[in-house]
This record gives C-alpha cells, structure tokens and sequence, in this order.
C-alpha cells in the first residue's frame, strides 16, 4: 500500500458517521435497514457512506436475497494501517462517547428484534425438528463422535454447507480459525445469526448459497461438513463434487447423515427425499470426486422397545492430494 491508498483509507474513516458505521461494523455485520436506524439517518445518506468505505476497502458489501449487508473488510488496507484502525475502533467503543454510546444501545435493540424474529420462526418448526430428534441417539452423543473423528488439530477455514441453525459452526469453534456457514433459506440463516450471537462465537459468520454452486474459489477451505443435508438434495453426489472442489490439497470433508431405512413418512412429512445412503454410495461419491473415504462411524440407536430408529452415520472423507493448508502453513512458521 502507497502513501496515496493510504491516505484514501484515513480520509474514508475520518468522518464522524463513517467512523460510528466502522466501530459498529467491529461487533458484526449489518444490513443497511438496521445501520440506517441505529445511525438516524435516511437509507440514501447511509448507503453513500458505506459506498465511500467499501471503495476503500473499509467495508465489504454482499447480498442475500432482498437484503445487503456490510461487514468489516478483510482486504484494502496494510496489517498495520488495519491494526491502526482496530485499534482506534477498540479504544472508541470504550472511551463513553455518549455518541456512540448510544449506537451502542441501539445495535443492542436492533440485535434484540433480530433474535426475537429468529426464536418466531424456530418455534414454529419446533414440533418437526423435535420429532426428527426422537428418532435417533442424543444430538449430544452424535456431536462427540463428530469432535472424536475431526481431531484436535486447527483448521484455517472451516465450511459448514446446509448449515441450518448454525450448529456445527458452534461445536467446532475450537478448531477453525475463520468459519462460514451456507444455506439457502433466509429464515434458517437469521436463526443461525441469532445461535452465533447467543453462543458468542465471533470467528463464524453465515451467508446465503446453493450447494450445488458455491461462489468460492477452488481449495477456498481445509475442513467441510455438510450436515443431515443430502437426504433434502436430489442429487447428493454432485453436493460432494461441489464441496471436494473447495478443498485445499489435504483438507476434508465430513458427511452426516442416515444409513438406509424405511421410514416412508419423512418424505412427506419432512420433505426427505432419500432415505439414507449406504457406505458404498458415499465411497463412490468422495472417489469419483477425488476423495478417500479415511473413516466411517456407526451411530445405532437404542433398542429398548422403540421401533423404527434412524442410525445416523459419519463419514469423513480426505482429499488425496497431499496435506492441508493449515497443516503447510504451520510447518511454513515452524
């Protein structure tokens, strides 16, 4: 960055209402209906500040359905021109500007409305979700298996496809340095906002995207789930290719779902579409997609008297090209 980029930086941050969107920008992303009213200001007065940050590279500006929305930028300015700016904005969030202060408050009631719209939804489709549950072992239990088979070692970026109420982003927050969840549906992404936000994880955010085309590049990932989310596709192996796409050499891939069963009204009742995959079909998925399968886990329900339990597989797949990003990255330091 030369001398002329970086004053663009600081005359884009040096004005009071951009300086009050960037230090509400540092507590998460926003959509420009809800800057506009935690700042006061009309739609279009907001809209040319945050055109001014994002061409500096302040801020980052991505849509989803009919919303936009704004989140800090990842890219535009130096390390040390952006640790200057995290800085300031650390130190102004702190300082009792009654100013911002006030934003501060007001972030707070609009988070509080978005929370209380995503809880709306959520209880709504209880009743399924809670129906779904009963047919296999404990989340809880399902979820340790997972932990067990991903390891202990950290991950760079970690990718959570159909990521649905954000889950997965929340159990494997110790692992990844960066997360991002996909979904299509609107609602489940504002219930995942609402999960992150509760469980304070900061690291994850989630985006709207198909799974059959995400836009990513190439090796954009070291890990990948996709979650109780292909028996919902009709074609589940062109969910994988799509997901070994964005592998880096070495990352992997970690599939949950159903072994084969009967139960016929989760299609009509739960919209499923397959019932279940056998260990064959996703061996042959992961090696037409240049995967190896490295390690299946078996989750059978309890047998006392209940008929009709779903057993709910793991599969973790590797990419066959050699060791991951992190993994070069931490020898690169080392």
């Amino acid at each position: 960055m030369n001398l002329d980029q970086t004053l663009g930086v600081f005359r884009a941050a040096g004005e009071e209402t951009r300086l009050r969107i960037l230090t509400l920008l540092s507590n998460g992303e926003l959509t420009v209906t809800e800057l506009t009213q935690i700042l006061g200001q009309s739609q279009p007065r907001v809209s040319r500040h945050l055109k001014v940050l994002n061409d500096a590279g302040l801020v980052e500006r991505y849509r989803e359905g009919s919303w936009v929305f704004y989140r800090l930028g990842e890219a535009g300015a130096s390390p040390s021109v952006a640790s200057v700016l995290s800085d300031t904005l650390r130190r102004l969030a702190a300082s009792g500007d009654r100013i911002v202060a006030r934003d501060a408050e007001r972030l707070k009631l609009a988070r509080r409305a978005r929370a209380e719209a995503a809880a709306d939804y959520f209880n709504k489709s209880a009743a399924k979700w809670d129906d779904m549950r009963k047919l296999h072992l404990p989340e809880s239990d399902i979820e340790a298996t997972m932990l067990s088979a991903a390891g202990p070692q950290n991950v760079s970026v970690f990718l959570d496809l159909g990521t649905g109420t954000g889950r997965l982003l929340e159990i494997f927050a110790g692992i990844y340095e960066k997360g991002v969840g996909y979904d299509l549906s609107l609602e489940m992404l504002a219930v995942a906002r609402a999960n992150l936000e509760r469980a304070g994880v900061s690291h994850a955010q989630v985006r709207q995207g198909d799974i059959f085309a995400m836009p990513l590049e190439d090796g954009a990932a070291d890990f990948i789930s996709i979650h109780q989310v292909l028996h919902y596709v009709a074609d589940a192996g062109a969910a994988v290719a799509e997901a070994a796409r964005l592998l880096s050499p070495g990352g992997r891939l970690m599939i949950v779902d159903f072994a084969p069963h009967d139960l016929e009204f989760l299609r009509e009742d739960h919209a499923h579409r397959r019932l279940g995959f056998s260990d064959e079909e996703v061996r042959a998925w992961c090696e037409g997609a240049g995967l190896n399968l490295a390690r299946v886990d078996t989750l059978s329900p309890d047998k006392t008297g209940v008929e009709g339990r779903l057993t709910v597989k793991i599969w973790l797949c590797a990419d066959a090209r050699g060791r991951s990003a992190a993994s070069r990255k931490k020898e690169t330091a080392a």
